[in-house]
């Protein structure tokens, strides 16, 4: 994509200062599930959830956050079709990196989220967590599954930074 604002894996690893943390957002058109990696780039951790209201507001918030936890970069969930073909919330997603683009020089990449919601979900229908539980923590515990996955591809790829 020419215009598209998110980095390939290769160049946002280039782009990120050593020793900060990355931040993991599941999109969602009412809210945004936001995770922390550790400094050592090698677990996610759930962080909080941001009930979603302009872009504006949702973006000042969003880099307040950053900014408070010394963030290195930003990994946005893709929610790609099963096929890996792009819908609406695809476009979405896309749509939202070329607007923090223009508000942050923080890198952006993308990460599949592919049935990140439905294994967290599933996890805690496991756990017995009721439904209120649920829908508390699902956002942003699918935001830590998402940035787990691609902390663990780093390290699988031996490209922990």
């Amino acid at each position: 994509m020419a215009n598209d604002s998110a980095l390939s894996l290769e160049d946002f690893l280039a782009a990120i200062p050593n020793n900060t943390r990355l931040i993991g957002l599941d999109l969602g058109t009412k809210t945004i599930g936001l995770a922390l990696s550790d400094l050592g780039r090698g677990i996610a951790s759930p962080l909080e959830t941001i009930r979603r209201k302009k872009f504006t507001q949702d973006a000042e918030k969003l880099l307040q956050i950053c900014g408070k936890h010394e963030i290195g970069g930003m990994v946005l969930g893709m929610p790609l079709n099963m096929d890996g073909s792009e819908g609406p919330r695809a476009q979405a997603t896309r749509a939202f990196a070329r607007n923090m683009a223009q508000k942050t020089d923080l890198p952006i990449t993308y990460w599949d989220e592919r049935l990140s919601t439905a294994a967290v979900t599933r996890t805690l229908l496991e756990a017995d967590s009721s439904r209120a539980r649920r829908a508390e923590v699902v956002d942003k515990m699918a935001a830590a599954y998402i940035l787990q996955g691609f902390l663990d591809r780093l390290g699988f790829m031996g490209l922990e930074t």
